[in-house]
């Protein structure tokens, strides 16, 4: 097509050739003219040059064709007069009709000429156009990453592109003996003939996943598309081929299937509920063991408000607070729901915080707690039972040398026996009230002097016992711990110290450090007189309540000094432990 327009392009344009065949048509004529007027005596009318100038016209230029015109007219008049001696006003008429006819026949052709040249252009710069768009279609069809092919309506390959051959193996005239059946396993061609049906219904394309055999016998798994081009006005239909190679896409897909089951498979065996908050909208996705930990029925997607209905007022703030945006990457919290039938859970959310695009998630797994919490109360309250025990122990051990200490420490008055037993009955039940305090395990608060005064009181008549302090009231737990390290000095005091022996004194204080708001309060016990076994430092239940060997019960910093002539016990207690 494009030789044929360079051709005919080059023929619009005047050639040696059409020059020649001008003057040969242009003197034939004027010759054939003369030799009618001169010889013949008959004259040739003007008319009678116009095919003439047609024809030179057509072979050559505009100017050409009037110059041409001019020396016929002139030709014309030259010989009427040698044929008649003068010339007439017809011949002039004629002659001017003539110049006329041969300046219209020649802008015409020239006009047409122009025309057409314009026409040869532009097709020409359509073909090239064609052409640099075909040559850029071979240049994609044979340098694509992936398998192309012409085929026809039955799936006979026509043309195929060089990645198609490495995928198969095949060289180009090998694969173009094939057709689409042939190039996939036997299970798979039901498949394609499918896809070559979809067509035949008028779909515009079709596409399946199938495992192409090459030609080693090796298969592999390819996306196979088809897409239909039926030309206008045609009969025949070309189908075009597009094979890309899935094998790794599908292995890492399989590989993700395969985890995504290990996954399912842990989450349902540690009784696991993933969940998704978007921060953005304020909704909640989970799980069907999600809802199912929450007490609620399976759903897609719900709003964070329907699970208030649930969620135990008190822990609320602790879900709520995870739509608002926190520079905090993970998320940890516990919280308590209700569920529809009446049981509270303890359920814990543990994820973190990612950006998907422009929103913001939450993204984690469900447990629930309450087993766990059960357990861990269960425990808890069979050590504080087990620590119950071993005070009580360690109380009612210590509580015999106390009572042994005050028989002999009160004198008979006079030999009257029934004023001893009323003394040491006396004194027995003060050490009851105190033992009493330190048994009670219900609600216990008090003032710090009654605490210290309560614990000295058998003590107080025949010892010298001073106690000073500012009026504290200490809570419960303090109380009933404090007491403890009281009765422990006390008691340590009553075998080894100041309250065994007669000349003794037990000085108690407490005072805080200094006048600012947030001091410790430190607390004294100092006792002067002789002590037993000043030497020995015994590690035992009672070392451990006062501190001696790491923290004591209550308090901290504490200090123990013990001499052959005294003892000095030292504690700090901050204002947290003392104030209600």
């Amino acid at each position: 097509m494009g030789s044929y327009l360079r051709w005919l392009k080059s023929n619009v344009s005047s050639t040696p050739l059409a020059h020649v065949a001008s003057l040969l048509v242009l003197a034939v004529s004027v010759i054939l003219e003369a030799i009618n007027t001169i010889y013949i005596g008959q004259e040739v009318t003007f008319i009678a040059f116009i095919p003439v100038i047609i024809v030179i016209g057509y072979l050559e230029g505009r100017l050409v064709a009037i110059a041409a015109t001019l020396l016929m007219a002139a030709a014309g008049l030259w010989m009427r007069r040698v044929l008649n001696a003068q010339l007439s006003a017809e011949d002039w008429t004629s002659a001017i009709f003539l110049l006329v006819s041969g300046g219209l026949i020649a802008s015409v052709f020239h006009r047409l000429r122009q025309d057409l040249r314009g026409a040869l252009e532009v097709a020409q710069a359509r073909l090239a156009a064609i052409d640099a768009a075909e040559s850029r279609y071979r240049w994609a069809f044979e340098r694509a990453a992936l398998g192309f092919a012409n085929a026809n309506r039955h799936g006979e390959l026509l043309q195929s592109n060089r990645r198609l051959l490495e995928m198969t193996g095949y060289a180009e005239k090998e694969l173009a003996q094939l057709n689409l059946e042939g190039l996939v396993l036997p299970d798979d061609r039901d498949a394609v003939r499918a896809l070559l049906k979809d067509l035949d219904n008028g779909a515009a394309s079709s596409a399946a996943d199938i495992r192409v055999l090459r030609k080693d016998g090796k298969a592999f798994w390819a996306r196979l598309a088809l897409s239909s081009s039926r030309p206008d006005e045609a009969s025949t239909e070309s189908v075009f081929v597009v094979v890309d190679d899935i094998s790794e896409r599908r292995a890492a897909r399989e590989a993700l299937r395969a985890q995504k089951e290990w996954l399912d498979l842990a989450l349902s065996a540690g009784r696991l509920g993933t969940w998704r908050i978007d921060i953005k909208e304020g909704t909640v996705a989970g799980s069907g063991k999600f809802w199912d930990i929450l007490g609620m029925p399976s759903k897609p997607v719900r709003s964070l408000e329907e699970l208030s209905a649930v969620v135990h007022p008190a822990d609320w703030p602790k879900l709520a607070a995870s739509v608002k945006p926190s520079p905090a990457v993970n998320y940890d919290v516990e919280i308590r729901v209700r569920r529809m039938d009446g049981h509270v859970r303890w359920v814990a959310l543990r994820g973190r915080q990612e950006e998907h695009g422009d929103r913001a998630m939450r993204i984690g797994v469900a447990a629930d707690l309450t087993e766990r919490r059960q357990t861990t109360l269960l425990r808890a309250a069979v050590k504080k039972s087990e620590r119950i025990m071993l005070e009580d122990r360690h109380r009612f051990s210590n509580l015999f040398p106390v009572i042994t200490a005050l028989v002999k420490m009160i004198n008979v008055p006079e030999n009257d026996v029934a004023k001893y037993k009323e003394m040491l009955i006396d004194r027995i039940r003060t050490l009851e009230s105190t033992h009493l305090i330190l048994s009670r395990h219900s609600s216990l608060s008090g003032m710090l002097h009654d605490l210290v005064a309560q614990e000295l009181q058998p003590f107080k008549e025949t010892r010298d016992i001073t106690i000073s302090g500012p009026s504290l009231t200490v809570p419960s737990g303090v109380a009933e711990s404090f007491a403890m390290i009281l009765h422990e000095l006390t008691t340590n005091s009553v075998k080894h110290g100041a309250l065994g022996d007669s000349q003794g004194k037990v000085g108690v204080k407490w005072q805080f450090a200094s006048d600012g708001a947030g001091d410790d309060l430190v607390f004294d016990w100092v006792e002067s007189g002789r002590r037993k076994n000043s030497n020995v430092v015994r590690h035992g239940f009672g070392s451990m309540i006062i501190g001696v060997d790491g923290t004591p019960l209550v308090g901290h910093s504490p200090k123990l000094e013990i001499s052959e002539y005294g003892l000095r016990y030292s504690l700090r207690l901050s204002r947290k432990e003392i104030e209600l």
